[in-house]
């Protein structure tokens, strides 16, 4: 093993959790993940939902009876459509990264009898 002096090989580790040990920061934290976004605010108040905060939801039913946590779609990114069965094989629904969208680009070989192949 030498030392990597090329650098290509350094990864920043991603943080499971916060560094600090402060409880009350700790405690912010898990508030804060539970946070609604503006978006989804809006989706839940246009369907005649309700938004409560956890001490309005203690309030109201303090054993929690009859709520429902609701949590987002954690695939619903737009990299997720990425990933999967590599683009070009058949039944492959993966987006692929290209910059043109033409005829030419990722539509021709493989997919048409009139250039090369038709799978």
């Amino acid at each position: 093993m030498g030392v990597d002096i090329r650098h290509n090989k350094d990864q920043k580790v991603w943080r499971k959790e916060h560094k600090s040990q402060d409880i009350y920061l700790r405690l912010l934290v898990k508030l804060y993940r539970k946070c609604v976004h503006c978006r989804a605010r809006s989706r839940i108040l246009k369907a005649g939902g309700k938004i409560l905060t956890f001490d309005q939801l203690a309030l109201e039913s303090p054993k929690g009876r009859g709520t429902v946590l609701l949590s987002g779609p954690r695939k619903g990114r737009e990299v997720y459509r990425h990933f999967g069965k590599a683009p070009g094989t058949p039944h492959s629904h993966t987006k692929p990264y290209v910059c043109s969208k033409g005829r030419k680009f990722e539509r021709a070989r493989g997919r048409r009898a009139s250039r090369g192949y038709k799978n």
